[in-house]
């Protein structure tokens, strides 16, 4: 298997369809209601605001992979737009799965050449290190819905 291969097998594992580290994103959050997902413990984030995290960088980066412009930026990645229903937080979800298997299959086209290549901008890095920073991330975060998870159930 090459390293894109790799690299985009590993994004389905943490997103939609694996089990290898820890459980994936989206089976973390089957059971997670609009409710749970919207309410703030403490001073955390939301799990809701945490998905968004996640869906709005893997859809910036998957920008780029498309041939278009690297447009995100930190200070608005948190700006998760307001849930007030079951609906909606599925479809929040949903467009996570859905750019999660576009992202990789993205990636699955790249030749490994590409991964030692400046992406976008020297300042970030090369593609390898922005992939694999994304899969971290992603693993990061997901830790973290699993524990707000955990103490949003444990304070009903």
């Amino acid at each position: 298997m090459n390293t894109t291969a790799q690299i985009a097998k590993q994004v389905r594992e943490i997103f939609i369809e694996g089990e290898w580290i820890c459980p994936n994103m989206k089976t973390q959050l089957a059971d997670v209601t609009w409710q749970e997902a919207t309410t703030q413990v403490y001073q955390l984030n939301t799990i809701a605001m945490l998905t968004y995290h996640l869906g709005y960088y893997l859809g910036g980066v998957l920008q780029v992979l498309q041939g278009g412009t690297l447009d995100i930026r930190d200070k608005y990645s948190f700006d998760c737009p307001p849930i007030n229903s079951q609906e909606e937080w599925v479809a929040m979800q949903d467009k996570v799965w859905t750019n999660a298997e576009i992202f990789a299959q993205a990636i699955e086209q790249l030749p490994d050449e590409q991964l030692g290549a400046p992406f976008v901008d020297p300042k970030y890095g090369n593609y390898y290190r922005n992939l694999h920073g994304l899969i971290e991330h992603t693993h990061y975060h997901l830790g973290q819905i699993a524990l707000v998870k955990k103490v949003v159930r444990a304070e009903r």
